[in-house]
């Protein structure tokens, strides 16, 4: 039988990456065969996460409140039953969570024709947006349309609660997960398909050329502690920005993240995860404004290890006020790749013993992208195989950017560190949905 490596023990591969799984939640090896998934916590020391009370989920739950779930209404249903008692919800199958179609999402009279011919350039120009349209304008019928798709894809989840796939296809299409100020929630082995914005709006003075601006990210943590994200996979799926049409000049982009974590969201542990075939990925603090500053500032605590990011444009993260720990992941920049690392407003960095594996024509000056000046420390990384000091790179290639070392902080709520040489044959073999059985 075939055998991989994952954070240090040989598994057999018909058994996925259980055996990590168990070694990180010291399960007894008496239940080795049958793990139960839906009852297991985050590490002492896992990040983030396990910082103070740590993170249990609804490990607590009582039998009254596990729920096995196989529709976007058995979920929804699930999310709201029991009040604050903790509770566990078992995912089977793919749950479609985007609707009929965008049809069915419309108001009265919407016609994305009228609004075409209203806001194109040549009729309305591109010095002020839309803003102030009335309701019954092209864009107020507009905005009662996406209202509309708001309310059915968005779910709430309430604190003290796990929510994890069972078996090896279990996960969400179209689904918008907003973890909003509570505390003490589990998502694991799901896949999220994102969500498509069937009415973005249109910007004329965003850039001189205007953009499609869309709303939805696959899950949002929104003033939210203790939070456990592990080996899920976040993706476009069917439905990748290559597929999408352009109206104006540009992208009619339907995609916002796959994961942000914003308005002073603390303690999150994210873990063997694959992010994939995404352009705006992940946002840590959404602003750079002093309103948002006043939220952010000494939050935003946030730990990345043993994730895949593989085929994506930009922010894996990007950053702006937190501490964040990135350590042990691997990162694949292909055609089309901007940057990993967006140093923003007052971020403090810490990104170590990670693997890069460049395609030919992307410049390891480019994992890094600086927006502020905010010291980062970036030691033991691998590019291609070879160690490599990323500030020192980015610094020599891209002159006009020039980064600072030191984050000035030191993590210590760590597991094992993978060498950074290792990972592509861990963290590959190991991470995202489907290998939590």
């Amino acid at each position: 039988m075939r055998t991989q490596i994952c954070h240090g023990r040989a598994i057999a591969a018909l058994a996925g990456c259980t055996a990590l799984v168990l070694a990180v939640t010291g399960t007894a090896s008496a239940q080795s065969r049958h793990p139960d998934l839906a009852h297991q916590v985050l590490a002492a020391n896992d990040g983030w996460g396990a910082y103070g009370t740590g993170t249990t989920g609804g490990a607590a739950a009582d039998s009254a409140h596990v729920h096995t779930v196989t529709t976007w209404e058995e979920f929804k249903a699930a999310l709201a039953d029991g009040g604050s008692a903790p509770r566990i919800i078992k995912v089977k199958g793919t749950i479609d969570a985007d609707g009929p179609s965008c049809a069915s999402f419309e108001a009265p009279g919407y016609d994305f024709d009228a609004y075409l011919a209203k806001y194109s350039p040549e009729n309305w120009g591109r010095s002020t947006n839309l803003d102030a349209e009335p309701d019954d304008s092209p864009e107020g019928l507009r905005r009662a349309s996406a209202a509309e798709q708001d309310a059915y894809i968005k779910a709430n989840v309430p604190a003290d609660t796990t929510i994890v796939g069972i078996g090896s296809n279990a996960g969400f299409r179209g689904a918008s997960l907003q973890i909003k100020g509570v505390d003490n929630v589990i998502v694991r082995n799901l896949r999220f398909e994102s969500p498509l914005d069937c009415f973005p709006q249109w910007d004329p003075t965003d850039t001189a050329d205007g953009n499609w601006n869309s709303e939805y990210d696959s899950a949002v943590i929104h003033g939210s502690t203790h939070v456990w994200m592990d080996h899920d996979t976040f993706t476009d799926g069917d439905h990748p920005d290559s597929t999408l049409p352009s109206y104006f000049g540009r992208i009619y982009e339907q995609h916002d993240g796959e994961l942000d974590i914003v308005k002073g969201a603390d303690y999150v542990t994210a873990s063997w995860n694959v992010f994939e075939d995404h352009d705006k990925t992940i946002l840590i603090g959404n602003s750079d404004s002093a309103a948002t500053a006043a939220v952010d500032r000494g939050h935003l605590k946030v730990t990345f290890h043993h994730n895949l990011f593989s085929n994506l444009v930009e922010r894996a993260p990007r950053v702006r006020f937190g501490q964040v720990d990135s350590y042990s992941n691997h990162f694949v920049a292909e055609d089309g790749f901007s940057y990993s690392y967006g140093i923003g407003m007052e971020s403090q960095l810490v990104a170590e013993h990670n693997a890069f594996t460049l395609a030919a024509g992307v410049e390891a000056g480019s994992i890094l992208k600086k927006w502020k000046e905010a010291p980062l420390t970036a030691d033991g990384n691998y590019v291609n195989g070879a160690p490599t000091d990323l500030i020192a790179v980015h610094n020599a290639e891209v002159p006009g950017e020039i980064l600072q070392s030191g984050a000035g902080w030191t993590p210590t709520l760590r597991t094992k560190v993978d060498p950074a040489k290792a990972l592509p044959g861990i963290v590959d073999h190991c991470a995202g949905a489907g290998h939590l059985r």
